[in-house]
């Protein structure tokens, strides 16, 4: 029911923003009279319960379908844990996953656009609310600023590691003109970024046992911060096709950064793992059941009968399950529906796990589900290797009640934040620093624990890792040295506690090892050995370019302050044709 009424709160406010808005028309000073329905931006902000739905307002942004409901599910694809079933050109979801998109890829547009939509949300929610009578004196009215804030951040970091150096501001786009701006140096946009996170943090309470995952509180700001500043210490590719990470004394002071958020959570002493471990902690998901203890903050879904607002985790990155067909309306609340299975494990790393470690039937979904029309059932049907799913959302852990309200659609919630993740990033950061190495291991393996995997340490370093030295030796980590060893124990670990949940190619990309890891994967994988590629990742990248994502077509045409200029390349009108052209730096 509170999932129910808080998405129900959001879809008002999609009319609220929408009324909001002043529609950049230039005919607006010939139309006086105002009609009695409209929400003035300069007068809305004249209580508290108003704040709250404005701030509630940019939730719903990342709650679209077509945001983090569907499309964020092509951007952190492929890496070296999965990618796409298809590999024709869609100018969609496998042109992103298999690094043959171009600026006019519909989807990397739509999310362009959705990153802008929810910040310009965020700035008139930030702007409103700190313009508000008795605002100094008033805690919730600062807490609403701090989640609309955090959302800010949240949106500004996704920019950042998408396309590098964008358009960025804190004002709201009051006119059409105000819209456009020119390219921000990221460095400058990190530094609102953690500005806001840091306000959001202070004024926000702990997560309490009567506390919403689906709302930000402090645990959530201070676990972006730390990923903000791993991310920030890392390579990104800049504007001159190079890769490129700070000083190691700047790097040092984020990694500094990241151990004293840490520290937070170890006072305060409230997050841990999930209760019933990390196969219920993922059931809970598909189930729709709420917990705030590992989940920092969900981001959330709910379809409404009739309405397409749902979202698709476990509909397209989960198992595949068949239609039923041939069943009446009455019967069809009985079978399970639809689900696509988008998404393949690349099949090597179900090995990696050890026999015992809970994750690996969670993560790898080595079945589908067919129909058999005659006895009307759903069938399990055992797949080989090359045609395994993504498993952490499926169909079949989804209540009953949602399996038919519509095929296409879901109830589960997206988690990007989770203590699991948050305690990997202390445990990198306690190595990266040198200070306390024998806290890093201990953290990393309350990972393994919870997994029920065997411990890992400098002593049987070389043991565990000598089967995978074998195949996938990485070359790329220098592991002579201890802060060498617990690197390529992370780089492992993170891809068993985190694969496929948004985070294990900006690992990569950070750690300046994605082509190379693509590569490594890429030729020895056994979907690999045939004519017809599906994995195709490895080939297609190209180091300096597929860092970063284009910026859209249409925005490089319509705003005269980008210079024509995209990432890496130059654009302009052919003399042949009527098209634009994009010639690479």
């Amino acid at each position: 029911y509170r999932r129910q009424r808080q998405m129900c709160i959001r879809d008002r406010l999609y009319a609220v923003f929408a009324l909001l808005a002043t529609g950049f028309s230039s005919c607006e000073d010939l139309l006086t009279e105002e009609p009695n329905s409209k929400y003035d931006r300069d007068r809305y902000f004249d209580s508290e319960d108003k704040a709250e739905m404005a701030v509630m307002g940019i939730y719903s942004s990342l709650s679209d379908f077509n945001h983090y409901g569907w499309y964020e599910m092509a951007s952190p694809a492929s890496d070296d844990t999965y990618y796409t079933a298809r590999t024709q050109s869609d100018n969609q979801v496998h042109d992103i996953a298999h690094y043959q998109l171009n600026s006019t890829n519909t989807w990397i547009e739509s999310i362009w656009k959705l990153k802008y939509e929810g910040i310009d949300r965020a700035n008139l929610t930030i702007d409103g609310i700190c313009g508000m009578t008795g605002y100094a004196e008033n805690t919730r009215l600062k807490a609403l600023e701090a989640e609309a804030r955090f959302l800010r951040a949240f949106l500004a970091f996704d920019l950042v590691r998408y396309w590098g150096d964008v358009p960025f501001k804190t004002s709201y786009s009051s006119s059409y003109e105000s819209a456009f701006g020119e390219r921000v140096d990221r460095e400058v946009i990190y530094d609102e970024i953690i500005s806001d996170l840091t306000f959001a943090k202070n004024n926000l309470d702990w997560a309490t046992a009567s506390s919403s995952p689906e709302r930000v509180t402090q645990g959530a700001a201070r676990a972006l911060l730390m990923r903000v500043y791993l991310q920030r210490a890392g390579y990104s590719l800049q504007s001159n096709g190079q890769l490129k990470r700070p000083e190691d004394s700047k790097r040092m002071e984020y990694f500094d950064a990241v151990i004293k958020e840490w520290e937070a959570f170890e006072k305060k002493g409230y997050h841990d793992f999930y209760d019933g471990g990390y196969e219920a902690l993922f059931k809970s998901y598909s189930q729709g059941v709420l917990n705030n203890k590992e989940s920092l903050w969900e981001i959330a879904f709910y379809h409404s009968q009739g309405r397409r607002n749902g979202g698709a985790w476990g509909i397209y990155n989960g198992p595949q399950v068949a239609e039923p067909t041939g069943v009446s309306a009455s019967e069809s609340s009985q079978y399970m529906g639809r689900a696509n299975g988008f998404f393949i494990v690349v099949p090597e790393w179900r090995n990696f796990f050890e026999a015992s470690d809970k994750r690996r039937d969670v993560a790898i979904c080595t079945y589908r589900y067919t129909w058999n029309g005659t006895k009307k059932e759903h069938v399990k049907e055992e797949r080989s290797a090359g045609s395994w799913y993504v498993g952490k959302w499926r169909r079949e852990w989804m209540p009953k009640e949602s399996w038919n309200k519509n095929i296409n659609y879901a109830d589960v919630n997206y988690c990007p934040l989770r203590y699991a993740d948050v305690v990997l990033m202390a445990a990198e950061a306690y190595n990266e620093t040198g200070t306390d190495r024998q806290k890093a291991w201990d953290l990393l393996n309350s990972v393994r624990t919870r997994a029920e995997a065997t411990s890992i340490t400098e002593a049987n370093y070389d043991e565990m890792m000598s089967a995978r030295k074998k195949t996938h030796n990485l070359s790329f980590i220098d592991d002579s040295a201890p802060e060498g060893k617990f690197r390529t124990a992370l780089y492992w670990e993170r891809g068993f506690e985190l694969a496929f949940e948004g985070q294990r190619k900006y690992d990569l990309i950070r750690w300046g090892v994605l082509g190379k890891a693509l590569k490594l994967f890429g030729e020895i994988s056994s979907v690999n050995q045939k004519e017809n590629k599906p994995y195709p990742a490895y080939r297609n990248f190209t180091e300096g370019k597929h860092e970063l994502f284009p910026i859209p077509l249409k925005e490089i045409q319509s705003n005269p302050k980008l210079n024509g200029m995209n990432n890496n390349c130059l654009l302009y009108t052919s003399d042949a044709a009527d098209d634009m052209q994009c010639v690479d730096l």
